[in-house]
């Protein structure tokens, strides 16, 4: 009677359980429900359709600005300054007189050569009238042959003898127009190193003429590099941002290597009409090699963690839902505002331009925008 009554017991206590036991797994699925059906979609983040943009493969270099209409203004002869005529930033014109130098020695030497030539010419003279007489006397019978020849010879000597002073006296006159140095063309007067007192020979340089106008951009591009230089290669001009001046194409390639940097030259004309070049300037230069597609993504969406950059990408998922992918990115150059993505986005991809900083690999999005 006992162990009927305790089995009995049993049985209603395993159906309590059992009953419990299904009410409590009734009440976790409605509230998981519950929880899903509220839980939100996912995070909302503006994103940007990646394009294959036209990107150009250049290099820069710090390159030089010179101007063929330049002229560096040395002495042809030795001597003091005496009289500076001009000052630095003025506009001459083409003859005009920038500085003297002492004239006085080559003066005398002038003077001294005008003297022997009067005398050599006194000289010529003299023989001039000894061989007139002697043709008379030799007509006559009174004098030789002979005599009549020396007579001959020694007015041709005299003769030679002045042409040669003649060439003499013209080259130290010549030599004295240098002692009053002038400008080459019209343009502006350059800085003045000299001063007045001053030794100068025709190694010094006094200064420079400058015609406005244009300049060519001396690029001195590796050897690495040159076989990929060409004639007419796009070459711009840039500003301490980045922004361009000027564009031009390169327009001349050295032959030769310069040994010292082992560079190539290369040279491109630019036009200067706002004078906002200046001669022997250093400048931005960059060539353009050609141009290639990439898509680009805004500098903004990028970050960057142990050297390696990374953005986000929207990554549609089945549903239509999105959730957040982590792309390592290979960057290339910066175009404005954007970087280059050479690899780890492609064309189409929609990149996350927002909220980048909460999100992680695999959490769901609402893309916007």
């Amino acid at each position: 009677m006992s162990i009927r009554l305790h089995n009995h017991l049993a049985q209603s206590l395993f159906l309590v359980a059992l009953a419990a036991s299904a009410g409590t797994l009734a009440c976790s699925g409605n509230a998981a429900q519950n929880v899903q059906a509220h839980a939100p979609a996912g995070m909302p983040v503006k994103v940007q359709e990646a394009h294959a943009t036209p990107v150009n493969d250049a290099t820069e270099y710090v390159a030089t600005l010179k101007s063929r209409d330049s002229a560096v203004i040395m002495p042809q002869v030795e001597g003091q300054v005496t009289k500076i005529l001009v000052r630095s930033g003025e506009s001459v014109t083409a003859g005009a007189a920038l500085m003297d130098i002492d004239p006085l020695k080559q003066q005398a030497t002038v003077k001294s050569q005008e003297s022997s030539r009067a005398a050599q010419l006194a000289n010529l003279n003299w023989t001039k009238q000894q061989y007139e007489r002697a043709q008379g006397l030799y007509s006559a019978g009174v004098v030789s042959k002979q005599d009549l020849d020396q007579a001959k010879s020694a007015m041709d000597a005299a003769q030679a003898q002045v042409d040669s002073l003649d060439a003499q006296v013209s080259e130290q006159q010549v030599q004295l127009h240098y002692y009053k140095v002038v400008a080459p063309w019209s343009g502006i007067v350059g800085d003045i190193p000299v001063r007045v007192g001053d030794r100068v020979t025709s190694a010094t340089q006094l200064t420079t003429v400058d015609k406005p106008g244009s300049l060519e951009v001396y690029v001195y591009v590796p050897i690495e590099h040159s076989a990929q230089l060409k004639m007419n290669l796009p070459v711009q001009v840039l500003d301490s941002d980045g922004n361009v001046m000027a564009n031009s194409r390169i327009s001349f390639i050295s032959p030769q290597v310069d040994n010292s940097t082992q560079t190539v030259l290369a040279k491109a004309r630019i036009a200067n009409s706002n004078d906002a070049l200046r001669q022997s300037q250093f400048i931005r230069a960059r060539i353009v090699w050609g141009t290639h597609e990439n898509p680009e993504v805004p500098i903004l969406a990028v970050s960057r963690l142990a050297g390696q950059y990374f953005a986000f990408v929207a990554e549609p998922q089945n549903g239509g839902s999105y959730v957040a992918r982590q792309k390592a990115l290979k960057i290339g150059q910066t175009v404005g505002n954007d970087y280059e993505v050479q690899d780890g986005i492609k064309p189409g991809d929609k990149v996350i331009v927002s909220g980048t900083q909460f999100l992680l690999d695999g959490a769901p999005v609402i893309p916007q925008g």
